[in-house]
């Protein structure tokens, strides 16, 4: 069970914390809640269903693609929606993304009907790994998730552009007297966030099915680990996506699969009395 429990609590976190890094970089450097983001994760899992399964395009085609039309989806609702009211950093904007979210899930069931919609798997065939088979899908996913949050922190901290974007997140005002337009970083930064979110629903399609309603769960814990980590902490969401992962696996080995969905709820009551700045944050001051 120890091993079962180590591969599949890998996988769960590989997922968590490409999801999370995306709300991690809105909260950070755009320092807005976006409820939208969830909605990304589902757009994506649909934008491959549709290029892949319906159209019959190959999957190395489908693929950049859908990632393609949600990444324009999420600069347009950053252009349109978001700036616009720039001036209203919490209300208007939370209001405003959760109407895009519940948009976007009444779209896609006018669109597809509310069953879930099955992709064959990207690779077939199982691996035997520490003496457990896990299917190859579920090694893919870690094997994609590590590569992409790898090649993430590189961009962030080695690049000119990543330091640009971590000056905007420190200091706005200091950036922007250094020459950094904000609005370019800030659009940047929600292009990079759709970008992980429909990578994580395009990875967990072909084992979870697509569903209008898909992104509602997976948002919620990505709140979590965000609030877990630190708001605006990469380290801390890495960390908090790993915590929330294994809690689940475990709880759901030694309970039900069942309970694995009050992991996050119970987690999330925890760290709002208990540690309001997270692991690796500072207390935001209200």
């Amino acid at each position: 069970m120890f091993a079962e429990i180590l591969i599949y609590g890998l996988v769960t976190s590989a997922v968590y914390a490409m999801l999370a890094l995306g709300l991690t970089l809105i909260i950070g450097i755009a320092r807005v809640m976006n409820l939208a983001h969830g909605a990304f994760y589902m757009l994506g899992a649909y934008a491959l269903y549709t290029t892949f399964s319906s159209l019959k395009l190959p999957l190395f085609i489908s693929v950049p693609i859908s990632l393609l039309v949600v990444v324009l989806i999420a600069i347009l609702v950053d252009i349109f929606c978001l700036r616009p009211i720039k001036g209203d950093r919490f209300h208007g904007i939370l209001v405003i993304t959760l109407i895009l979210a519940l948009f976007f899930e009444e779209v896609i069931m006018l669109g597809y009907g509310p069953q879930p919609r099955a992709i064959p798997s990207y690779i077939s065939g199982r691996i035997l790994f520490a003496g457990v088979s896990v299917p190859s899908q579920r090694l893919l996913v870690v094997v994609v998730s590590f590569l992409v949050i790898s090649g993430l922190w590189a961009f962030i901290s080695k690049t000119r552009i990543g330091g640009a974007i971590l000056s905007v997140s420190q200091d706005p005002e200091a950036a922007a007297l250094m020459g950094i337009n904000s609005n370019k970083i800030i659009l940047l930064v929600n292009g990079l966030a759709a970008l992980l979110a429909s990578l994580a629903g395009i990875l967990v399609v072909p084992f979870l099915s697509a569903s209008p309603v898909m992104w509602i769960m997976p948002f919620a814990k990505a709140f979590t680990i965000v609030l877990l980590g630190g708001l605006g902490s990469i380290e801390g969401s890495i960390l908090a996506a790993f915590i929330l992962g294994y809690s689940e696996t475990i709880v759901s080995f030694a309970i039900s699969p069942r309970a694995t969905e009050l992991v996050a709820m119970v987690i999330l009551f925890l760290v709002i009395i208990l540690k309001p700045s997270g692991l690796m944050g500072s207390k935001v001051e209200g």
